[in-house]
């Protein structure tokens, strides 16, 4: 083990038909607005971002998993598009009240995520799947005019939060670990009583 420190991203993924269609509407941006980098973003919720040192990752990991078990699968409907002005440009988010509750019970990870001062894990609350981000004002503002008149609808069930890893040094996340919603309440519950 190293005592280096990774960056980590806790996220939600679409099903694979789905991130599929997404990847559609990013390369067609991509090519009508020259935002190669749109590309590079694979669609995503995500809930944390953090920097920790390795050594830490056994307890924290743990700690996401325990978060998972007790939580049950959900439904995300995706309605039409957002935008941050001036800068991006995503899939707007219409059922959100499940993904509060869970950002809100995810804090309970905040002391095992922050290695020290300058390295505060960052909780998403504003949750969405972006189509481009980092864009030129020429880019937002055409790329907005057409797509806030564009429709767009879907829905997922979301069965697992996914945790993302980069080295430090390297280019692109891994998936490090994949954490099922199990709804096992009543049974971690029970074993605890004993």
């Amino acid at each position: 083990m190293n005592a280096s420190i990774s960056e980590y991203l806790l996220v939600i993924q679409p099903n694979e038909d789905l991130c599929e269609k997404i990847m559609v509407l990013k390369k067609q941006f991509s090519e009508a607005y020259q935002c190669p980098q749109a590309l590079y973003l694979k669609p995503q919720i995500t809930l944390i971002k953090f920097s920790q040192y390795e050594l830490a990752e056994s307890r924290f990991v743990n700690r996401l998993r325990n978060i998972a078990t007790v939580n049950s699968s959900f439904k995300i409907t995706l309605n039409d598009f957002g935008s941050l002005p001036s800068h991006t440009i995503y899939v707007n988010i219409q059922t959100t009240n499940y993904l509060t509750e869970l950002s809100k019970e995810l804090k309970q990870v905040q002391a095992y995520i922050k290695p020290d001062a300058q390295h505060k894990p960052h909780f998403i609350t504003e949750h969405i799947i972006s189509i481009a981000h980092k864009l030129l004002p020429w880019q937002y503002e055409k790329g907005w005019l057409e797509y806030s008149n564009t429709h767009f609808n879907a829905s997922f069930m979301v069965n697992e939060i996914l945790l993302l890893k980069r080295p430090e040094g390297s280019n692109g996340y891994k998936i490090m670990e994949r954490f099922p919603l199990l709804n096992q309440v009543k049974k971690l519950e029970q074993a605890s009583m004993f």
